[in-house]
């Protein structure tokens, strides 16, 4: 049986010279957008700015919705965006490119047969009792199908858009260019090797091969857990471009902001209890903190659904952190600077203010985990502060430092447990949890 229902499908944009086109055709509605605007607040006597001309409402809905039609590595670069938008953007843009996160236009049923009679051949449906053709999920890369096989099998089937692969040097060189004439980047900012890097980690997320070993290595290495729930891979239907896993049920994580303070506190706990455990004991990271890749059972156990962005942590890496946890529990100013260095994320480059201003950052984010008891991410205003700061080494945009990217793909998972928490109102004793690993 197929079930065919949901929102009509929009056809991915396979070829280089089409994305090319939505994307110029983007840049080009944003920039008239932009020139208009900016000769209406003369006319009213305003002077504008160029980022208040292009972080408007309207630009942020189209490019929202772009990019939700492009998917692909388009889409990832606006899914990092939306990550922490709610601290950096006016509330209204964030609440617009909030859609990134789980959001993407279905690809339209010809085009997903069109698929799979390249992945399994002509005659696939008729191993299936039941195949519903509107996806329950769609997101940058692919699209998630639920499936009854004729075994009794009951699947989730995570389905690649065509040409995703084929369009993720394209898309990444083409987004570079959007971002350079922007003027989002800060002067003297090498764009390259975070481009060369985003590159990579894209196609080790569009190799569903890779990530069905990942999903087999933490079904192992999490399996005597009861917290944490990795659904099974099924290889007989596993391609390059499928990923065939055991469907499972569970809410959203973001849909616990209404459930009882317990299973809010308790979720936020063990999210970044596993977090932790990946840095310091497990030498591997699951490195996309996006909301949308965790469910949460009935009985409160968590589902990871996502592991295609997965990053080996060397020991001297993990030495070194838990040297910076360390320095910074114990407020040592000297250790602290010391462990920066050894991570990365302060470099010799750095001007004498800015050191200091992140020495100050640094010492303000550890605060919560010096503090006995429950901490309240909801209630907290740590984030502001350290927004503020970081506004404040962005003056002098030519002295800017990027971290390597290891480092950075590790602080951008623990800042995405800390934006969950808070968007879940949770409270953790953060003192007990990061105890164990850091004694």
């Amino acid at each position: 049986m197929v079930t065919d229902r949901g929102r009509p499908g929009v056809r991915v944009p396979a070829g280089r010279l089409s994305r090319l086109a939505r994307l110029g055709g983007l840049a080009g509605g944003i920039a008239g957008r932009a020139a208009f605007g900016g000769l209406r607040q003369i006319a009213g006597g305003a002077g504008p700015g160029s980022r208040d001309l292009l972080l408007t409402p309207a630009n942020a809905q189209r490019v929202a919705g772009e990019l939700a039609r492009l998917r692909g590595a388009a889409m990832k670069v606006g899914q990092f965006l939306s990550m922490d938008a709610g601290e950096v953007l006016p509330p209204e843009i964030a609440a617009i490119l909030d859609r990134l996160r789980s959001d993407a236009d279905p690809m339209p049923p010809r085009q997903l047969r069109g698929v799979l009679d390249a992945e399994w051949g002509p005659g696939w449906l008729g191993r299936f009792r039941r195949f519903d053709v509107r996806p329950i999920a769609a997101a940058s890369i692919g699209q998630v199908h639920r499936a009854v096989t004729r075994d009794g099998r009951e699947l989730a089937l995570k389905v690649q858009y065509p040409g995703v692969r084929a369009s993720i040097d394209s898309d990444i060189a083409n987004i570079a260019g959007l971002i350079r004439w922007s003027g989002a980047a800060p002067r003297g900012l090498d764009l390259a090797p975070l481009m060369a890097e985003a590159r990579a980690q894209l196609h080790e997320e569009a190799d569903y091969i890779r990530e069905g070993r990942n999903l087999d290595l933490f079904g192992a290495l999490l399996a005597g857990d009861p917290a944490f729930l990795v659904p099974k891979r099924h290889p007989d239907l596993c391609t390059p471009n499928v990923l065939a896993m055991e469907y499972v049920t569970g809410l959203p994580v973001e849909r616990l902001a209404a459930a009882p303070q317990e299973l809010r506190d308790e979720t936020a706990r063990r999210l970044i209890d596993l977090t932790l455990r990946e840095l310091f004991e497990l030498g591997r990271m699951q490195t996309d903190p996006n909301f949308a890749n965790y469910l949460v059972e009935a009985g409160g156990r968590i589902v990871l659904l996502d592991f295609g962005a997965v990053r080996q942590i060397a020991p001297g890496v993990q030495e070194a952190f838990r040297r910076l946890m360390r320095a910074g529990l114990s407020r040592d100013r000297a250790a602290t600077e010391t462990a920066l260095e050894e991570t990365g994320l302060i470099g010799p480059g750095l001007s004498a203010r800015h050191r200091e201003i992140v020495l100050l950052m640094f010492d303000l984010a550890m605060s919560p985990l010096r503090s006995p008891g429950p901490f309240d991410f909801g209630a907290s205003d740590l984030p502001l502060h350290l927004r503020d700061m970081g506004m404040e080494m962005g003056v002098e945009r030519a002295a800017i430092h990027v971290p390597p990217v290891g480092a950075l793909l590790i602080q951008r998972k623990v800042a995405g447990m800390y934006l969950l928490a808070a968007r879940l109102r949770a409270r953790v004793d953060l003192t007990e949890v990061v105890g164990r690993f850091v004694p």
